[in-house]
């Protein structure tokens, strides 16, 4: 399980070899079992993976015994190669534990390279899960949403009851703009983890995310709002423009000034959503601190 298998960096001599059929259970299966193996499928005759490969290596030797490598010649292992459907080459699969766990096929640019080993060096790092998901989330503030839903996948399969993965796994959807499937996925949340905060702030991030879909223009709405600040509606519809459009600090002072003005409006929506928008962002951000101060100091007047 992630959190309780320890980093064992292999002898410099293990880190990169090459294997075949007889020895694919020892070499990668086995030896799983303590860092994660990468598997790098090629053939003499393959011109990109006369660039991947050296590149690939590169990568395994800067990771320091953290993760091995194991070459094999898809022409001398025909048997090997159908059984894990490699249909061309380069490909790459990552094993951990004894299950694959990533993959890519073609030639990767070095900087990816390192980004796919440095996933695998989270996911058995000596801080175990919380390394693991701790790049999960710094591939999805870079953007990387693909890989993110990728690495969060992982945890799960090893920690299949884990909430932090599991919103993580939602929120990398949405990020995508997947939004069907995010929601599917948080509509089955099981029961230990349904309510948790993390899934929680998935759910708000999806609710959010509908509404950005459907949002107005913002010059529109702030015009109406200039016209007629007493326009509870334009004000309402001018927040879910500007979150739409990114602008997170000033959706939360038009739903603050639209909660001063009138806090029962429209059964108090003004409120609901700035709860939305703290809910999906994180506790210690400074727009949630800065927010919740602000509407106490209103709520209390």
């Amino acid at each position: 399980m992630l959190g309780m298998n320890q980093t064992n960096p292999a002898p410099a001599g293990d880190l990169i070899k090459d294997s075949s059929e007889a020895t694919f259970m020892a070499d990668v299966i086995e030896a799983s079992q303590e860092v994660p193996v990468i598997v790098d499928f090629w053939a003499p005759w393959c011109g990109p993976c006369k660039t991947l490969g050296p590149a690939l290596e590169a990568a395994v030797t800067a990771a320091r015994g953290k993760v091995r490598m194991v070459k094999i010649n898809v022409d001398e292992n025909q048997e090997l190669s159908a059984q894990l459907r490699i249909q061309s080459i380069p490909t790459v699969y990552a094993f951990f534990e004894g299950r694959p766990v990533d993959a890519f096929q073609g030639a990767l640019p070095a900087g990816e390279l390192k980004k796919f080993v440095d996933k695998l060096t989270a996911l058995a790092g000596d801080d175990g899960l919380g390394a693991a998901l701790e790049e999960g989330e710094a591939l999805l503030t870079e953007g990387a949403a693909v890989e993110a839903a990728q690495l969060f996948a992982a945890i799960l399969g090893q920690t299949p009851d884990n909430a932090a993965a599991f919103g993580g796994l939602a929120r990398a959807h949405i990020a995508m703009g997947e939004l069907d499937q995010a929601e599917a996925l948080l509509a089955n949340a099981p029961a230990p983890m349904e309510n948790a905060k993390e899934v929680e702030a998935a759910r708000a991030q999806l609710a959010l995310a509908r509404q950005a879909a459907n949002a107005g223009p913002v010059e529109e709405f702030r015009a109406a709002v200039t016209a007629d600040p007493a326009n509870h509606q334009a004000r309402f519809d001018l927040a879910q423009a500007l979150y739409a459009r990114g602008d997170t600090e000033s959706a939360i002072d038009e739903l603050l000034e639209l909660f001063r003005r009138d806090r029962d409006w429209n059964e108090g929506a003004a409120r609901t959503q700035l709860f939305t928008i703290f809910d999906a962002l994180k506790p210690t951000d400074p727009l949630v601190q800065k927010g919740r101060r602000r509407l106490s100091s209103i709520i209390f007047a």
